[in-house]
């Protein structure tokens, strides 16, 4: 059973292949000069999509082609030349150049998943009595397309989370002149409001005990794209303890979900030769 579609894997090894640095076959520094040949990329890029995307450990992927040590040890190779961090930026790049961010109205939400192994970004979790847990500040554009996040302990609250979420939009480049920032009640404070005034943005803030549907509001696309995260097993359940790991990860699923959304939306206007003959 494949971790996702082959029209999504596909294209997205290409680019992180084209990232890699050139690596011999054979490590010419050995002091014996005889060594195992240094493993395919490809086997283990395919490892840590099934790990993404399943939720199982290093060694339930881990066979005779590929062992549980050598997936860390090439993951964490590839997270200090920042080759994750560099596809999802490249991704995004392209789906704003090719459809478009709406970044005129932006939706952040927190979302708290479970952390079992605890960590540097783990909290007492307080909707699961108190056992470890992780909470994500999510910001995404009009459609749902992830523009980044910020990770923090279950125990924290979305209200101080704001501002280092806001602060990824400077990644983004050229700004719309009038952004508005939908939020849910969670957020309904004066703080929340001086952070938004100062930052020139408008907000839509749900109001405390004023009950509404989601869909009443732009709201829902950021509910829809944490489902999106936890359709990635590893996300809705992590194992992980470093936050640089966690991040890896997110990037890495951030990546999938703007490269799915852009074959989708781009189905119906564009042509290439690899186009799927039925929108996916």
């Amino acid at each position: 059973m494949p971790a996702i579609p082959a029209r999504l894997i596909e294209p997205l090894w290409v680019q992180f292949s084209a990232l890699l640095p050139e690596r011999p076959t054979f490590d010419p520094g050995h002091p014996l000069g005889v060594h195992r040949r240094r493993l395919d990329d490809r086997i283990v890029f395919d490892k840590l999509i099934q790990v993404l995307r399943f939720g199982c450990s290093y060694q339930a992927v881990a066979d005779s082609t590929c062992s549980a040590t050598t997936i860390r040890s090439r993951r964490d190779e590839w997270i200090k030349l920042g080759v994750f961090a560099q596809l999802r930026h490249i991704v995004l790049e392209c789906y704003d150049r090719i459809v478009g961010l709406a970044l005129e109205e932006i939706s952040i939400d927190g979302c708290i998943t479970k952390a079992p192994g605890g960590g540097e970004v783990a909290g007492r979790s307080p909707v699961d009595r108190g056992k470890q847990g992780m909470k994500r500040s999510l910001m995404v554009d009009g459609y749902g397309i992830p523009l980044g996040r910020v990770l923090a302990g279950a125990n924290r609250h979305d209200s101080p989370l704001l501002a280092p979420t806001l602060d990824k939009l400077d990644d983004l480049g050229p700004l719309p002149d009038v952004i508005t920032v939908n939020l849910d009640a969670g957020y309904d404070s004066q703080t929340t409001r001086d952070e938004l005034t100062s930052r020139n943005l408008t907000g839509r803030i749900a109001h405390k005990g004023d009950k509404a549907p989601i869909q009443a509001s732009r709201r829902w696309h950021v509910e829809r794209t944490n489902a999106w995260h936890s359709a990635f097993n590893r996300l809705q359940r992590c194992y992980e303890r470093r936050e640089i790991v966690i991040d890896t990860f997110f990037d890495l699923a951030d990546a999938i979900v703007a490269l799915r959304s852009l074959i989708r939306r781009a189905w119906a206007a564009h042509r290439w030769e690899t186009r799927p003959r039925r929108r996916p």
